[in-house]
Order: C-alpha cells, then structure tokens, then sequence
C-alpha cells in the first residue's frame, strides 16, 4: 500500500462566525447582514474500480480562493503504480495503475469554507464601464462548444434586457434581469443524468427549460456573455447541512454522504469590482424538492439571497469546461470537471455512476 502526502494550497485569514440557524422562520429569511459563517469539513474520497486492466484516474481537487481553504494537506493512498498532481490551474490529481486486480485510491483533506456575501452599495460605487477587463477575466466572455453566444441565445438575452429596469451599461442590473428570469423561468428536471450536459443553445431552442444544475448555470452564463458581461459555472460537491433546505446539503450529526451530491455554481464578472457569485439551480432544485412555486415567499427570499451570496456547506474544484485533461485522456474534450474521470484500458468508466465506477464520497463537519 502506498502512501504520500505532498499537496496544499494557500490559507486566507478566519473571519468570525455565527452558529447555523434553527430550522424556524428564519430559514426562509435571509439576513444578509449576518456575520458571515466559517466551516471546517474533513473530507474523504475512496475508489475501487470494478474493471480490471490497466487504469488511469483523473480527480478534480478544491481550489485555493478568498472563500475556501484547505487546512490539511491532501493525503492518499492505493495499490497505484505512479500519482502526481498534473495541473494545478485545474487542480487535478492523476493515478496510473498496472493490472491490478481493483484499483484503489483514497483521498482525504480538510477544508475551511467562507460564506460569500456581496454588498451591492459597494459593487455601485466601483463600477466601471469604461474599466479594462483583466486578461484571466477575458476567457469567460468567449464562447465555447457548450456555452454559446450567438443566435437564440443573444436574441433571448435582448429580449430578457429589453424590458428590464436597468441603466444602459450597468452590468449588476442586466446580470441581475438575466439571474431573475433564469430562475422564474427554469425548470429541474431529476431525471437527467448527473449535473445535465450543460448545452445553453440546445436548452433554448427546444423551449423546454429544465435541467439540473449544470444546464441552468451554463443557460445564465451564456445569455451574460452573450451581452459582453463575463461569466462561469464552477463545478464542485455539497459537504454538509444547508440552513435553507435539505435540497442544498443535508447530514446526519453532522456526518455527509455527499457520493451524489456534486453541483454546479455561477459567477459573473463586473466591471471595476470582480466576481461575484449566484446559484439559480439551486432555486430550482428547492422549488422541486419542496414543492413550491416563485410566489412562495421562501423562493423569493432563496433567489434575493442567491443572487451575490453563497452558503458555503459547498466546496468548489474548477471552472473547467469544454477543455483537455492532463495528461490527455481518450475522451477529448471533457465537457466539465465535477466527477471523477477513469478510464480501463482506455475505455471510458461511467463517472456518473458511483456504483459501477466505483467510488464513496464522505464530509465530517467540525465543531
């Protein structure tokens, strides 16, 4: 058995924290000047593929950000014949195994997480129209295989900004017409497989607007880009208890089994401030769960709330999409980078499958 322990990211400073709320009225309002909320996971990813033959795996690792930080180094361990972090701008962790007779490898870290909060009185005062985009922000204005920005998706996003309340060039406003008319309008659908392929053109074309995730951040990220305001879905796993819903996190005694629970978030960029963050799939996903409707007050106040703000039982792993692994596999390009990626023998293994893949996802929060 093999054992190594050699990757960390950068830590940020600690900012205080509240307890999370009781499940009372509360939990459909927000208060967004809360003090904002620190986390500690410890979280662990086991393998064991099924297939025999030689194996190559490709894990999606956390990123090192301003609201999330690893406070361990990233331990694993298995029976492979060569491991190595193979791209740190994605951060991934690559295994080579010889025939073995089940491929075996066990990941564990612990993570700090910080809720993000956006204060919109202090967006309005920096930005910038005529601010120059940075050269790493001007990749999220392009389009790619999956997030398009011509055709039905530009006419969709003038359609959206034609009736908003919104100055001409201020991008908060249109992004925040777009977010509103993404989350009202759109659908989820548990009948997709994983997160959705995430294919905005194809979504408003067949007028059928529903999804998962993956589809519902990928339609707001190209209808924002359609419009010169840059934007990316980032792509990671659940970790804990949500105070919203259950739908957003669940644990019991604060033990996770988040095997399934991969989800896709949103950023957009504005001008003169930077990112800032949105989650409309997790609008929908709660509209569904609890059988709800836009009227409810509990969605009006989850899309006020989602809009520039994310509660952090939540860790995020890339901005990945339509792009190569590295080192390459078969499966050029991958669409996105939120599950694991193996391969027998160059054969692709099903990673929206746990069962079959195989793998088991575990989060421990801390007290």
């Amino acid at each position: 058995m093999r054992r190594r322990t050699l990757f960390k990211l950068a830590g940020v400073s600690a900012l205080g924290c509240l307890p999370l709320l009781a499940k009372t009225e509360s939990q459909e309002k927000v208060n967004q000047s809360q003090v904002l909320q620190k986390r500690e996971f410890s979280v662990s990813l086991e393998h064991k593929i099924l297939e025999q033959g030689k194996c190559n795996l490709w894990i999606p690792l956390p990123q090192s950000t301003s609201y999330q930080y690893l406070t361990s180094n990233i331990a694993w361990s298995g029976n492979y014949s060569n491991i190595y972090i193979s791209n740190t701008q994605i951060p991934t962790l690559f295994a080579q195994f010889d025939a073995v007779k089940e491929p075996t490898l066990n990941i564990n870290f612990n993570v700090t997480t910080i809720e993000r909060t956006t204060d919109f009185k202090e967006v309005q005062k920096k930005f910038n129209p005529k601010a120059k985009i940075p050269d790493e922000v001007k990749p999220y204005l392009a389009a790619t295989e999956h997030i398009q920005t011509d055709g039905i998706v530009a006419q969709t996003a003038r359609n959206i900004l034609k009736d908003a309340k919104s100055q001409k060039n201020d991008d908060l406003q249109k992004a925040k017409a777009i977010f509103e008319w993404v989350a009202i309008n759109m659908q989820r659908d548990e009948s997709i497989l994983g997160c959705g392929i995430g294919d905005a053109k194809q979504i408003l074309e067949s007028k059928k607007l529903y999804g998962k995730c993956t589809d519902i951040s990928s339609v707001f990220v190209a209808l924002c880009r359609s419009v010169g305001i840059p934007a990316r879905e980032i792509f990671g796993i659940r970790l804990g208890q949500s105070r919203f819903s259950n739908a957003m996190g669940s644990a019991k005694d604060k033990v996770a089994n988040i095997t399934g629970g991969q989800h896709c978030r949103a950023e957009f960029y504005v001008r003169g401030y930077g990112w800032i963050p949105c989650d409309p799939g997790d609008v929908a996903k709660v509209k569904l769960a609890e059988k709800l409707t836009n009227n409810d007050s509990k969605i009006i106040n989850l899309r006020k709330y989602l809009f520039g703000n994310w509660e952090m039982c939540w860790l995020g792993y890339n901005t990945a999409r339509d792009f190569i692994l590295t080192p390459t596999p078969a499966q050029i390009p991958l669409n996105n980078f939120g599950y694991p990626y193996g391969e027998v023998d160059e054969n692709v293994l099903d990673y929206y499958d746990a069962k079959e893949f195989s793998y088991s996802y575990r989060s421990i929060e801390k007290s």
